[in-house]
């Protein structure tokens, strides 16, 4: 079946919520009679008029970091760590606001405060998981880091500390804690209008791999 459910964004959003993969003309056809929240995600260079013939519109372009640790380009600082994070609660305060490059943000037919919801659950369930680290500057929480396995899943720095330069120390703390736990690479998935969290991987020595459109439908 091309058109999957995706439960953890329905329990958000409060309705049902699909992605579609591999989509040919008759999944479109079927989604666009079923109410609902669709994901379709495709490559940049391929042909989007099926989409838009029925209904689909533009959210977000995705790209893929790596970097080995041989190439990762460390930028190690007394005064900056990587450690377990504190509180989800604690954590959730730096959320809001942070993901405003993010496709449900971006997606002009949600409400804003739902996608905040999701960003939220979702931290939640890493927390719970112990797949977060959270980012101190001396004692001071700012941010953190969600990963699962080489995989940075979700990230965000508190308002106080974007801009300033400080996220290599932030990254590079985190990312060698993973590194020492015995990944070989480092991957994650960031939209391509985020200019600083681009730059900020490419100072650290990841190089950009796949990019994938996403394309959003709301049925009501």
């Amino acid at each position: 079946m091309s058109i999957e459910e995706t439960p953890w964004d329905a329990a958000v959003l409060g309705m049902p919520t699909f992605e579609i993969r591999a989509f040919s003309e008759s999944d479109l056809i079927l989604a666009s009679g079923k109410p609902g929240h669709y994901t379709v995600k495709v490559d940049p260079l391929s042909d989007k008029k099926m989409l838009h013939a029925y209904g689909f519109y533009y959210c977000d372009t995705l790209i893929e970091p790596c970097c080995t640790f041989e190439r990762f380009r460390f930028h190690d600082h007394a005064d900056f760590a990587a450690r377990p994070a504190p509180s989800s609660e604690r954590l959730i305060e730096i959320c809001h606001g942070a993901f405003s490059h993010g496709r449900f943000h971006r997606d002009f037919n949600l409400d804003p405060d739902l996608a905040n919801l999701r960003y939220d659950r979702w931290l939640e369930s890493l927390h719970a998981e112990g797949k977060v680290l959270g980012l101190y500057h001396d004692e001071t929480l700012c941010g953190f880091i969600a990963h699962s396995g080489g995989k940075l899943l979700l990230h965000a720095l508190n308002e106080a500390s974007r801009g300033k330069g400080q996220g290599k120390y932030f990254w590079s703390s985190a990312c060698r804690k993973i590194f020492e736990s015995g990944e070989k690479e480092i991957t994650s998935s960031i939209s391509a209008s985020n200019l600083p969290i681009l730059n900020l991987y490419a100072s650290l020595g990841f190089r950009f791999g796949k990019a994938v459109d996403i394309y959003h439908l709301v049925v009501k």
